[in-house]
């Protein structure tokens, strides 16, 4: 088995050959950017992000201009993206920062993971590459390089799994150059130890990779195990008044979407009339069925049934959850990403 200093001088060694040098965030790394790019990056591939990323500094150049900001301005930046608890917690840590920190992200592993959003792995990142402090981390590409070179049996979500991985991510920190070297374990990950077909050999990491040398390298990690999931159903009222104006209104912040614009949405088995009449006072003047979508979550499939309404614009006068919006100004709000999609196809 390489030792501490094998490891990381070899995977240094690569990096300074191989490794990612151009991602945006990359070119300015403050603690800001660092935060910014490895909230985005949970759960979302690096060439997904990069455009959402670039035009999120657009709005946001700095923590104090996104704790200025309306949650609907950071849901809009972040619409289409995903997992919206990321940009809720990414605002409220914002405002926390500039109330209690001046501004300043915390410099102390205690203090970044008392933010909302912001775990061990996350403060670990933001230590190393924006302040150079010695602290590991364990996001899905270094549970994968460590998986597999140490043949650590389990799926990293099993919480003894995941203690073991982050044992061997402590024990293998070099004491030198600790910002290239997490950027490296990260880097090797995406790029040669993929979660398919890795390319073992061009990996500075094959001579001692143990999955590698009991020839089974896809073998680790541990896959979570399978479950099928659930499909719920529901109803989209898509109202439209005579002026080609849809009706939306802001989901509870807690909960699927939470804080985002959507359409009203019943049960089907609720009757459509009687909803829009006592929510909304509107009436209904004609209906039209439209093709049912699906949107897939991590826990369940979503199976949508849009019905496009006509009404008339005699309620809704500006209800703090809901309002009349011409199309084009939707895309301003923050929506999920099949409302987004419905929308453009209604233009």
């Amino acid at each position: 088995m390489a030792t501490t200093f094998d490891f990381a001088q070899a995977l240094l060694d690569w990096y300074d050959l191989h490794g990612r040098t151009d991602l945006p965030w990359q070119q300015s790394p403050t603690p800001y950017h660092v935060w910014l790019s490895e909230i985005m990056l949970q759960q979302t591939q690096v060439s997904t992000v990069i455009d959402y990323y670039q035009g999120f500094i657009r709005h946001f150049p700095d923590i104090e201009t996104l704790a200025a900001a309306e949650q609907d301005e950071v849901l809009a930046q972040w619409s289409g993206l995903g997992y919206y608890a990321r940009a809720r917690n990414l605002h409220k840590t914002a405002r926390i920062v500039v109330d209690e920190f001046n501004g300043n992200m915390p410099a102390s592993l205690q203090d970044l993971m008392a933010l909302p959003g912001i775990g061990r792995s996350t403060a670990g990142a933001i230590l190393t590459l924006a302040y150079h402090q010695r602290f590991p981390i364990l996001d899905g590409n270094v549970k994968r390089v460590l998986a597999r070179f140490f043949a650590v049996d389990g799926w990293p979500g099993i919480k003894q799994v995941e203690n073991r991985l982050w044992q061997y991510a402590e024990q293998l920190l070099p004491e030198h150059r600790i910002a290239n070297y997490i950027q490296a374990q990260m880097d090797l990950g995406a790029t040669l130890c993929t979660r398919n077909k890795p390319d073992c050999p061009h990996c500075p990491m094959q001579t001692h990779c143990q999955a590698y040398l009991l020839e089974q390298p896809e073998a680790y990690p541990g896959k979570k195990p399978k479950k099928t999931l659930p499909t719920r159903q529901t109803q989209w009222l898509v109202m439209q008044n005579h002026l080609g104006e849809v009706l939306l209104e802001q989901r509870p912040q807690q909960g699927i979407w939470g804080g985002l614009w959507s359409f009203p949405e019943v049960k089907e088995e609720q009757d459509a009339d009687e909803y829009c009449q006592q929510r909304w006072q509107l009436q209904i003047h004609s209906r039209t069925a439209l093709s049912p979508l699906q949107h897939v979550f991590t826990h369940f499939r979503l199976e949508i049934h849009p019905t496009l309404l006509h009404c008339s614009v005699n309620g809704v006068a500006d209800k703090d959850d809901g309002n009349w919006y011409r199309i084009e100004d939707t895309f301003k709000l923050g929506l999920p990403a099949p409302v987004k999609s419905f929308l453009k196809s209604l233009t």
